[in-house]
């Protein structure tokens, strides 16, 4: 018989207390905020968040000529600082454990999109990314909790054959353009 080696662990974790109003306040302001669809997604990024402060936790025990604290060390920073979590001057150990989960919900493509002003709301950039209008430095990426790197930040637009970025029109346009054609020719 087949093993099925597949990881099928969760991505996120719920919290131990599941009805503590101050948490349940500052979740579903987050959610409303960032526009995030259930909390859900929230909890995934709080996930992430708890696994890298724990790798920086367990880095910082070690001394500071260890080997393995100056290469995992390096590699996190480097790893933070290439999706544009960190900057500049924040780029020690210590900063990663003072990380909030706002600065991962600042990277997601749907908040981008809205902060370069592509929609009008954050869940209107969310929909325009859901039903395919937008890309990255060409590529069309349709997951709104898509983590975006630095350099790529520019390259953020409509896609090129959707309707908002020059394709062809979409499906109710091109039925009131026949209709008008038709009621031309009566």
């Amino acid at each position: 018989m087949a093993r099925n080696y597949r990881n099928c662990s969760k991505k996120y974790k719920t919290p131990r207390r599941p009805f503590e109003k101050e948490r349940l306040d500052s979740e579903l302001k987050l959610v409303g905020e960032y526009g995030l669809r259930n909390k859900r997604e929230l909890w995934k990024v709080q996930l992430m968040l708890s696994k890298i402060r724990t790798s920086a936790r367990l880095l910082l025990t070690l001394s500071e000529n260890d080997t393995r604290r100056q290469i995992q060390g390096n590699s996190l920073i480097r790893r933070l600082k290439k999706y544009g979590i960190l900057t500049g001057e924040k780029e020690t150990l210590d900063h990663v454990l003072s990380l909030k989960i706002q600065d991962f919900l600042e990277r997601r493509l749907q908040t981008l999109v809205f902060k370069s002003g592509f929609s009008k709301s954050i869940h209107h950039s969310r929909v325009l990314i859901r039903q395919r209008h937008i890309a990255i430095n060409g590529i069309l990426v349709d997951i709104p909790s898509f983590i975006v790197k630095l350099k790529s930040q520019d390259g953020i637009g409509f896609f090129s054959k959707s309707p908002l970025g020059g394709g062809l029109p979409g499906r109710v346009k091109r039925r009131s353009l026949k209709n008008k054609i038709e009621n031309d020719d009566k």
